[in-house]
Parts: C-alpha cells; sequence; structure tokens
C-alpha cells in the first residue's frame, strides 16, 4: 500500500469567505470550484473545501464536531511565520496561538480559519522545503 494522502476536504459554512481566507490570505488559487466546493492542487495532493452540510451527507453522517487535529504549512524562514499569520487574519482567520519558540526548537504559531479549522504556521530549521513545495522529514 502506498503511503500517502490523496485530498484532504474540510466542511465550510461559507465558500465566498473561505475563498478569501485560502486567496487572500495563502494566496492559493483554486484548480475548479462550483457553488459549493472548490479544490486547491498542493504538492503531491487536493485540499478541498465543501460548503454547508455537503460533506457529512456524502459521508451519510452526521455533522462532527469532535476531534482535534491542525494542518499545517511550513515555510522556509522563521521571519516568515508571523507575517503569514498576519495576512490570513487579515483575509478572516483568528490568531488560535501567538507565533513562539517552542521547547522541541522552530518557530510556529497556529492560526484558524473561517470555520474552525486549526492550521499551524511553521518553521523547523531540521526540515527541508524544496522548490515544488515538498516538505522533507529530518533531524
Amino acid at each position: 500500500m502506498q503511503q500517502q494522502i490523496s485530498v484532504i476536504t474540510l466542511s465550510i459554512a461559507d465558500l465566498t469567505r473561505s475563498l478569501k481566507f485560502y486567496g487572500d490570505g495563502f494566496g492559493w488559487t483554486p484548480v475548479f470550484q462550483n457553488d459549493e466546493i472548490a479544490f486547491y492542487q498542493m504538492n503531491g495532493l487536493m485540499l478541498g473545501i465543501w460548503q454547508g452540510r455537503g460533506l457529512s451527507d456524502d459521508m451519510q453522517r452526521p455533522p462532527n464536531g469532535t476531534g482535534g487535529f491542525a494542518l499545517a504549512h511550513n515555510v522556509t524562514d522563521r521571519s516568515d511565520v508571523a507575517p503569514l499569520m498576519d495576512r490570513l487574519v487579515a483575509a478572516g482567520g483568528t490568531i488560535l496561538r501567538a507565533a513562539d519558540a517552542p521547547m522541541h526548537g522552530g518557530f510556529r504559531g497556529y492560526v484558524a480559519d473561517p470555520d474552525g479549522h486549526a492550521w499551524e504556521i511553521a518553521w523547523n530549521p531540521a526540515w527541508t522545503i524544496d522548490a515544488d513545495g515538498h516538505v522533507t522529514f529530518g533531524l
């Protein structure tokens, strides 16, 4: 079995608001969108945002508000963390944790998108990011 993730889909309340967050905040452009869903081509996977109950209806499961998780966006330099967090807040996000240096090293902070999905914005000096945005785990 191949070790990979193909698509991460987030349930959202308002497509227009989320498009602003991901477009103005991260600078991302959807590769597909309609009235209720948008997909972003990432480096090796797709990120989907799906408005309303579409995702839970598709899974035939009631909306589930449990289960903590964070998506992460790594940057190539420590000095990139806070400005990106500021851009995300200006695009409709909310600071969950201001950028700081954790005990294990690096520099990170957390921003919630307009629907409460947590994004860790992080710099890790031991991880490399190539020109295509691929992150390589390192110690």
